[in-house]
């Protein structure tokens, strides 16, 4: 079996999506790690450093995700693109499957 061809659209849309779960992961633990610091900066009687860090925890839940899924869709919409040209001179990818 030899893939000869990538969906480059199929590719960036699997790519983004699963780059934007890992962004979504990476930023439930930047939230943690930022809520977490900001109650220790309540226990030092700096409110200010508590809100920045719901604030920034917060941001780090919905931004990161857009921005990981964004530079995934274009990264893998760009490795299809590449593997189709690569593969049009040197043949595809072959695959041995049972």
């Amino acid at each position: 079996m030899v893939i000869k061809r990538v969906g480059v659209m199929s590719c960036a849309r699997i790519s983004g999506i699963l780059y934007g779960l890992l962004g979504l992961i990476a930023g439930a633990i930047i939230s943690l790690i930022a809520i977490i610091v900001g109650a220790l900066g309540v226990q030092s009687q700096n409110a200010n450093g508590a809100f920045f860090g719901v604030l920034f925890g917060a941001g780090a839940v919905i931004a990161l995700p857009v921005f990981y899924g964004a530079v995934g869709f274009v990264g893998g919409a760009l490795s299809a693109a590449l593997y189709n040209w690569v593969s049009s001179f040197v043949g595809g990818l072959q695959l041995e499957v049972e």
